[in-house]
């Protein structure tokens, strides 16, 4: 018989495991409730119900809903077998569970001990928020009552929040009710909870062994209350927490004080904790710009400026187009405007709503400065680049990143040091790039004496399949080399990350701020001044000099990918030690170059209303994508028929033994279940987000482009992120339902059963085209080529990394330079000796990066690789005329003219 450890690992998070013992306990109940049962039958159906009981008190303890009082009443029904009433009482707290109604009447929670149910189905508490209030004290159960009672009589029935009290009183509890508890938004620590008072129960502890590793046993009890106060902004950030204390003010540490919104004593009155805490929750609520929107909106106004779709004048009194103003309703054409003052904002120069939203998404992102940008995360990559990158500098940058990287460097003169991500040639898809190539091309700059010409690393995190960087390990090796690098980390994907701890660990705000800190302490000095001592006259240090060091991060978000916010919404957010001293106006100015004149208001107001939901909500969505993420990988693996034309791919698929210091080799497994994915991500070098699911359909005899447009979108309707030869991709986010994976789960059968039946009704001769076609799409995989190199023509110094790309773009603008070459002819010109070096750049979708840039020369693996891609969209490339490549006499002359004094084509084009 499995125990209780092996039960739960059926189970990706207690979410699961919980509706799932109360739909158990309810299918128990209700055949004790039939009047047909033997005494055989009885006595087995409440030994089960007990044996389900016990286990969800176990995990019922963290929650105020059911609460106490539902809790006993259920053991008393089935204690003295009044067993219709147990039934009812089961089945309303499990429909309750499911359909969370219990959020929209908070009434149902009987702080008293009053029944719940008596309350009208439909009626609802005034549109209340409710949201719950985790107090740690070590207190009696009276006590606990009497605070309840207190706290409840301190409610207004015309408040707009209403909460309910989650009591735990150890710190080892309060931490679990953290990480199981959605509802909780706040949370009070009085006095000196103890470490520990009760045991753990298996069931519940595969799911938080991960935060239980803290050896605190032995720490005073009055400390445990100021650590706990640490570990709650560490796990979730967004809450308000609370300290009330005996202590004195002088006896209280600074760390102490910071760490908490207020501290209170005991003699203060128990109505200011509840004023402060509503307070703190109104304080998140705000949304400065979408309500001065929606507020602008119900002004009557008179419109004697641009837009005449402003108030729908334009559109309401057209006899043509009435229907666009039906389709998308008059609000939206109310809140749009141009105007930048009457309560409203100029993005370019906020000083009111406009600023307070910024401020307010800086926090909520753990930034020092956040800057919204309009026009999607391609110009906000442009606008870092172009502010802080001059001409001449040197750029670190992993190839297989986002096009807009590789223009904002022409745009900004820097030299790029390509940077190869490891291939996964199986199926036509890059990974990332290895920490020690990253440290190599370090090395060879520093020998060639062009460090400090190296102004920048980039790295796309997380990449679009999915792999996740140890972005505090690359810091800090990358600060040991080059101590005032600035580092990039284009999170277009990963917006969502900052709002569960498992993720954030790996985002650049949550390291900068760890970094910034770890280095300006005494220990890492000493740390450091010993590291320093062992290493040997060849050695390297791995760790920066606590003198010389600058925390310089900047991460570029697409929030419309993975958060709530009209499409092109996105964030720049910036942790950097010298932003004010050296960056702040170039950067403006760059904000300034890119930025419209005329921004979308409604894009601004989701970004504001957006960040409202993650503050309150991101932590419970984030890890509920995540979790139907996880269900779809289990389906698709355990599903004979799904399995046997369908492989999810798994860690190991897509990460190589060496990068993977834990041996997390996938995150379901049919015989052990759910792994937990903790300890790898803190540790390997890299990790898989789960949510990026990558479906291998090679066995299907389907190529991705097609697989994606004739099967999942003509037949189905179904969107999907992007596609190789082989594979095609899908991501969970935190708008995805449970409803939409049963309906992709469908789909997927549903196109199994037809491949099924097709394959029964081929002929010997179609069975044999079918077969070669899954082995091409299994077995001859076009070989992935590394980036070659620049044309000497174009590198910035010969023989050391980095390439003049603003020089190679800027010659095509004379056509005289370039010529075109067949696709077929660049083979046989390869080995009859020519060169040739691309004039622009390639970029064939998939992969969706460039495989050539200007100025790069042309090698037969890239050859290779485009006549064996069978896409039909690739940029750059025409196929009519050829492979754009530059002149012979045009690089001979270049080369004269770069070895005069480093000036371009351009420049000496009147001398030509």
């Amino acid at each position: 018989m499995r125990n209780k450890k092996q039960l739960s690992a059926r189970y990706y998070n207690i979410g699961q495991l919980r509706i799932d013992y109360w739909n158990d306990l309810k299918r128990v109940t209700s055949g004790l409730a039939r009047t047909k049962n033997g005494p055989a039958a009885e006595k087995k159906g409440i030994a089960k119900a007990n044996a389900l009981l016990q286990d969800l008190d176990n995990v019922e303890c963290y929650f105020a809903f059911p609460g106490k009082h539902r809790m006993a009443q259920v053991k008393h029904s089935l204690e003295y077998q009044e067993f219709a009433i147990l039934a009812q009482l089961v089945s309303d707290t499990t429909r309750q569970l499911v359909n969370e109604s219990y959020r929209s009447h908070p009434d149902f929670l009987e702080e008293d001990g009053e029944e719940a149910n008596n309350l009208p189905p439909h009626q609802e508490s005034k549109n209340k928020q409710y949201f719950e209030v985790l107090v740690v004290e070590d207190i009696s159960d009276s006590e606990e009552n009497t605070l309840r009672h207190d706290l409840k009589q301190l409610h207004d029935s015309e408040d707009q929040f209403a909460y309910g009290v989650v009591v735990q009183r150890s710190f080892q509890d309060a931490l679990i009710a953290l990480l199981f508890n959605f509802n909780i938004q706040a949370v009070v620590i009085r006095y000196a909870p103890p470490y520990r008072v009760k045991e753990i129960s298996p069931l519940i502890l595969p799911y938080v062994q991960h935060v239980l590793k803290l050896d605190l046993a032995s720490r005073a009890e009055e400390d445990l209350g100021p650590i706990l106060g640490e570990l709650v902004k560490k796990l979730r950030p967004q809450l308000d927490t609370y300290y009330v204390t005996d202590s004195s003010l002088r006896d209280l540490k600074d760390s102490t004080i910071t760490s908490f919104k207020r501290i209170f004593y005991r003699r203060e009155d128990l109505q200011e904790l509840h004023l402060m805490i509503i307070q703190g929750i109104g304080e998140r609520f705000e949304t400065p710009f979408f309500s001065a929107l929606m507020e602008y909106s119900q002004k009557p106004t008179g419109v004697f400026h641009a837009m005449p779709i402003s108030r729908g004048n334009s559109i309401f009194k057209s006899r043509w187009i009435q229907d666009f103003g039906k389709f998308y309703g008059r609000n939206m054409f109310l809140a749009e405007t141009s105007a930048t003052t009457g309560g409203l904002d100029s993005l370019l120069q906020p000083t009111g709503p406009l600023k307070k939203a910024q401020e307010m998404a800086r926090d909520a992102y753990g930034a020092q400065h956040t800057y919204f940008v309009t026009n999607g995360t391609s110009t906000a990559n442009k606008i870092v680049m172009q502010a802080l990158v001059e001409p001449g500098d040197v750029v670190l940058i992993d190839r297989d990143c986002h096009k807009s990287h590789h223009y904002g460097l022409v745009l900004a003169g820097a030299f790029p040091v390509y940077l190869d991500s490891y291939p996964i040639q199986e199926y036509s898809m890059y990974g990332a790039v290895p920490l020690v190539q990253i440290r190599t091309k370090l090395l060879n700059l520093k020998n060639a004496g062009r460090l400090d010409k190296v102004k920048m690393l980039l790295l796309t995190n997380c990449t679009f399949d999915g792999l996740v960087y140890n972005v505090e390990r690359v810091m800090q090796e990358v600060l040991a080399i080059k101590p005032d690098m600035i580092f990039l980390w284009d999170e277009a994907w990963f917006a969502f990350a900052g709002f569960t701890y498992t993720y954030r660990q790996r985002t650049g705000m949550l390291v900068a701020d760890k970094l910034f800190r770890r280095y300006s302490s005494p220990e890492y000095r000493k740390e450091y001044e010993a590291h320093i001592a062992g290493l040997g006259k060849e050695d390297i240090p791995r760790l920066p000099d606590p003198d010389k060091v600058r925390i310089r991060v900047y991460a570029t978000q697409s929030t419309h990918k993975t958060l709530s916010s009209f499409r092109q919404g996105s964030m720049i957010h910036i942790w950097d030690n010298d932003f004010r001293r050296k960056s702040e106006s170039t950067f403006l100015e760059a904000y300034m170059t890119h930025t419209s004149t005329s921004p979308n208001y409604q894009m601004l107001a989701s970004l504001d209303a957006g960040r409202r939901q993650v503050q309150f909500e991101g932590f419970e969505l984030v890890e509920k994508s995540i979790e139907l993420a996880m269900t779809l990988r289990a389906k698709i693996h355990d599903n004979p028929l799904l399995n046997k034309y369908f492989d999810v791919l798994t860690i190991q698929d897509f990460i190589p033994d060496q990068y993977r210091q834990t041996g997390l080799n996938e995150y379901y497994d049919n015989d052990e279940g759910w792994n937990r994915m903790e300890e790898a991500w803190e540790a390997d070098e890299f990790v898989l987000d789960p949510t990026k699911i990558t479906l291998h359909i090679g066995r299907t005899g389907v190529d991705g482009d097609t697989f994606k447009n004739t099967y999942l979108m003509d037949q189905f309707n179904i969107q999907i992120n992007k596609t190789s030869r082989n594979t095609v991709l899908f991501m969970t986010n935190i708008g995805t339902t449970r409803g939409s994976v049963t309906y992709l789960t469908n789909a997927l059968l549903r196109i199994a059963k037809d491949l099924e039946a097709r394959v029964k009704a081929m002929n010997k001769r179609e069975l044999g085209i079918l077969k070669k076609r899954i082995h091409s799409l299994t077995n001859e995989v076009p070989p992935l080529p590394d980036f070659s190199h620049f044309h000497h023509s174009f590198q910035a110094v010969p023989g050391v990394p980095g390439g003049n790309l603003r020089d190679a773009y800027f010659l095509t603008y004379n056509e005289e330079n370039y010529e075109y070459i067949p696709i077929s002819d660049c083979l046989p010109a390869l080995k009859n000796g020519k060169t040739l070096v691309a004039s622009s750049f390639v970029i064939p979708y998939p992969p969706g990066f460039p495989v050539l840039v200007p100025g790069q020369v042309v090698s037969e693996e890239i050859i290779l690789f485009l006549l064996a891609l069978d896409v039909s969209e690739i940029h750059g490339y025409r196929a009519d005329l050829g492979l754009r490549v530059f002149q012979d006499r045009v690089l001979d002359r270049h080369k004269t003219t770069s070895s005069m004094g480093g000036m371009s084509m351009r420049s000496t084009k009147a001398n030509k």
